[in-house]
C-alpha cells in the first residue's frame, strides 16, 4: 500500500490508501477524488484523467509511452516534465507519499 494524496487545484486535499498495480486513476476514481473523469476508463483514450506530477518524482514514474504522449496533446494546462495521464502510472510501494497536483480545467 502506498499514501497517494490527490491536490485539487483549490488547494482541498484527499489523502488515499492506494494497492500496488493500481493505476493512479483508479486510486482516484475508487475513492470519489474530485478531477480525475476517466472517461474513456483508462483506455489512454481521452486526457480527462491528466495530472501534475512533482519534478522530484519523475524518476520513480514508468516512462512515457508515445500513445500517452500524443494524448497528452488534448489536456489543457500541460506542464512540461510534469504532465502526465493518471491512467498510466502503475502505483508502486515506492510511491508512498506522493502528492498529486490536479489542472485547474479539471476542477
Amino acid at each position: 500500500m502506498a499514501k497517494i494524496t490527490f491536490v485539487a487545484h483549490d488547494g482541498a486535499t484527499h489523502e488515499v490508501q492506494a494497492s500496488t498495480g493500481e493505476t493512479l486513476m483508479e486510486v482516484a476514481r475508487n475513492n470519489n477524488v474530485p478531477g480525475i473523469d476517466a472517461d474513456c476508463g483508462g483506455a489512454c483514450a481521452c486526457a480527462t484523467c491528466h495530472a501534475y506530477i512533482p519534478e522530484s518524482w519523475a524518476a520513480k514514474m514508468p516512462e512515457m509511452d508515445p500513445l500517452e504522449e500524443d494524448m497528452l496533446d488534448f489536456a489543457e494546462g500541460q506542464i512540461p516534465g510534469r504532465s502526465r495521464l493518471s491512467c498510466q502510472i502503475k502505483v508502486t510501494e515506492e510511491m508512498d507519499g506522493l502528492t498529486v497536483d490536479l489542472p485547474e480545467s479539471q476542477g
